[in-house]
């Protein structure tokens, strides 16, 4: 699965360091073509359960996530335990989320594109939350009893560091 979800993310960039395309349209095909040197000839089927996977989780975390955020900036009752007449905005939030993600199937905008540039905006943005994350967890004065351990800490700026490197390649010519 992680790599079904990662290869529908990053697989335009695997060879070239730049999107895989003939056309001014991508195809699921086209991207499932560039993982093949990766899995082989379950590329294919890979790929599919890789976008199933993206959407089956994607769709109602963020559609869920965004609701939350909102309610809560706004101060309106939230939660999926209140009835819809209880939580009207959060319930509305949460069908606009999906009913505009459906759109966008129907819509001029191509859902591989859409898909490859929420994937490079969310690996550009994850840099600096990263950052402020591992900062707010080495903190006592913020965490507490659960701060983080020192294994921990360094796991998770290995990590940020190998997310900036990657974000900043991506911006390297060639």
């Amino acid at each position: 699965m992680v790599v079904g979800v990662f290869g529908t993310t990053i697989s335009p960039y695997l060879f070239s360091g730049r999107p895989q395309k003939k056309s001014k349209t991508w195809k699921c095909t086209q991207a499932a073509s560039a993982l093949r040197p990766l899995a082989g000839d379950f590329a294919y089927m890979l790929f599919a359960l890789g976008i199933l996977d993206v959407g089956m989780i994607g769709v109602p975390v963020l559609a869920g996530y965004g609701a939350y955020a909102l309610s809560e900036a706004m101060g309106w009752r939230k939660g999926l335990k209140r009835k819809v007449n209880d939580a009207r905005g959060f319930y509305a939030i949460i069908s606009v989320s999906v009913l505009a993600g459906l759109g966008i199937q129907y819509s001029p905008i191509s859902p591989m594109k859409a898909l490859f540039w929420s994937a490079v905006i969310n690996g550009l943005v994850a840099v600096p939350l990263m950052v402020v994350i591992i900062i707010l967890v080495s903190k006592k004065s913020v965490m507490g009893a659960f701060t983080a351990s020192r294994p921990l800490l360094v796991l998770g700026w290995i990590a940020t560091a190998v997310m900036g490197a990657a974000a900043i390649g991506m911006f390297i010519p060639g």
